[in-house]
């Protein structure tokens, strides 16, 4: 499907369609990362489990179109939630289009090629481990400092 080269600098994102939006995403799979929310101050931590569905050598969703259904955390991200927005990584796409900001160099939209955030060593791809692989007691001992928020 064809549109507009920069059209997320023209297209509010509520406007975009349903292939813009995917498109949107850089693949970088930080919001596949298991997440922590602090109780008494909502901070959120971000660990180095990666969802149970994600393909850790893509970074690509094992079930997309089931994603939902089969994990119950899993958020599904929307233009009517934008406020919701503020725990993606500073680097996510739509974060940056919901704030007014443009995409990085090494976006795929930018360099066409989708290797490119993996090569920019932006994505998960190497640093993450399957949620499996540790008892859900014990992710404390997983938060990470490598994705800014």
């Amino acid at each position: 499907m064809a549109w507009a080269r920069d059209y997320w600098r023209e297209t509010p994102l509520a406007d975009m369609t349903a292939y813009q939006w995917e498109a949107l995403c850089d693949g970088c799979a930080k919001c596949c990362l298991q997440k922590l929310e602090d109780e008494d101050d909502g901070e959120v931590y971000y660990t180095r489990l990666a969802c149970q569905l994600l393909d850790l050598d893509t970074c690509q969703c094992t079930d997309y179109p089931n994603r939902l259904q089969r994990v119950p955390n899993c958020l599904q991200l929307s233009a009517d939630k934008l406020e919701d927005f503020h725990w993606l990584p500073v680097t996510c796409a739509y974060r940056l289009v919901a704030e007014g900001k443009d995409l990085p160099d090494w976006h795929p939209l930018i360099t066409g090629n989708r290797e490119s955030v993996h090569v920019s060593k932006i994505s998960v791809r190497g640093r993450a481990k399957s949620e499996l692989s540790v008892p859900e007691a014990d992710w404390q001992d997983e938060v990470i400092r490598w994705v800014d928020l």
